[in-house]
């Protein structure tokens, strides 16, 4: 009998992980499927290479705005009722994406997506950290990563390649429908709620351990840097004559070695510690990236990327097992506070890397921008790497 509770269990506990994943997945097949499209459709509406980045920018003000609030709110009511109305106001805003005639119409879309993003991921990985403990938090990391990560390999690709033969409305509507079905699976299977003793820690409490404030400061310079590499390299390979399906297809193949990677780099950040593989992908990823300005043509700029998202990829998953490890052993027993903090440190980076990308891509070009922004995150990781080690145990939040 109790072999049985305990495989109902891990099972019960495999298919909220397998929901988690698909929510993921489908909120970033909603996020990268605008990556080809949206530069030419805000040129067309009029919008300059800096109001391509503020647009892309703009995502991470409701990211921003969203995030701790909902992560308080989980805490509180359970993670179930957040959770479908993260994925219904995705399927939502996909409507608003389709229809959007003008640059405000398109911004206010933009906006309410962040939101939407905001809810999923941060009561999606709240969620699993109930679920999962400590020492198996980086393989379940990198499994909910690698879907993530696979939606890039559809996204890109599938939103130039709906764009070119049913022009803007097609690819978010077809985002509306797959949101849809997600909130409706979530909506269907029961969640279990947040194992809470005593009252539940705020976010400045969280905020206090050293080590999370280290994970977030990580956290911020990855999440710049992917986001001010999107759209700058859109439209760069726009200078090139590659069209928006090709450029989708760049952005596909890369995603394929994240998403294959993702559960690897989670297995390894259990066994040799996430704060290492954090913040050595900062490093890798700032040694890599000069290689993007000798990209010149589509085959270039395939592999370039592929070595640039690799990189990157070591610190995601990573990051994720370490905001849990913090936390859990500061004596945090709901994680929405957590993962709030986290996805704050996200909206910070996806607010500030695509609207600095995009000024600076606008006045001193492509190459330069790679070239400047390299060395800005070399010394960001060395700087956390010197940070004095505090161990995680004799913090707890009071």
């Amino acid at each position: 009998m109790p072999g049985q509770v305990l495989r109902e269990r891990r099972t019960n506990r495999g298919f909220v992980l397998a929901l988690i994943t698909f929510a993921a997945f489908t909120d970033i097949v909603a996020y990268s499927i605008g990556v080809p499209v949206l530069p030419d459709l805000a040129r067309r509406l009029g919008a300059s290479p800096t109001v391509v980045g503020l647009l892309f920018a703009s995502f991470g003000v409701t990211v921003l705005c969203v995030a701790i609030p909902m992560g308080a709110a989980s805490d509180r009511i359970g993670r179930k009722v957040p959770f479908v109305a993260g994925l219904v106001a995705l399927s939502i805003s996909s409507v608003l994406l389709a229809f959007a005639g003008s640059l405000p119409s398109l911004f206010i879309a933009r906006l309410a997506q962040g939101g939407a993003d905001a809810v999923t991921w941060v009561v999606g990985f709240a969620l699993m950290a109930d679920l999962y403990e400590p020492a198996a938090r980086g393989r379940a990391s990198g499994i909910v990563m690698s879907g993530a990560s696979s939606a890039f390999v559809i996204g890109p690709s599938l939103g130039g390649w709906l764009y070119e033969i049913g022009g803007l409305k097609l690819p978010f509507l077809a985002v509306t429908a797959l949101s849809a079905i997600a909130a409706i699976a979530a909506a269907s299977i029961a969640v279990p709620a947040p194992q809470t003793d005593g009252p539940v820690p705020s976010a400045l409490g969280v905020l206090r351990v050293p080590a999370v404030r280290m994970c977030a400061a990580a956290v911020i310079v990855a999440a710049a840097t992917i986001s001010m590499l999107e759209p700058v390299l859109a439209l760069y390979l726009q200078t090139l004559g590659i069209n928006p399906a090709r450029i989708g297809l760049v952005f596909g193949v890369a995603a394929v070695a994240s998403a294959s990677l993702h559960p690897l780099y989670g297995r390894l950040s259990d066994r040799w510690g996430a704060r290492r593989l954090t913040l050595f992908g900062l490093a890798v990823s700032a040694l890599v990236m000069p290689l993007n300005a000798a990209i010149g043509s589509f085959q270039s700029a395939v592999a370039v990327d592929v070595v640039q998202t690799a990189a990157l990829a070591l610190v995601i998953a990573p990051s994720l097992s370490y905001m849990g490890e913090a936390t859990s052993a500061a004596g945090l027993e709901s994680f929405g506070a957590a993962y709030g903090l986290y996805n704050v440190a996200w909206g910070v980076g996806l607010l500030g890397g695509p609207a600095l990308g995009g000024f600076l891509f606008e006045r001193i070009g492509f190459a330069r921008l790679v070239w400047w922004w390299a060395p800005a995150v070399l010394l960001a990781s060395i700087w956390l790497w010197r940070q004095p080690r505090v161990k995680l145990t004799a913090w707890r939040i009071r």
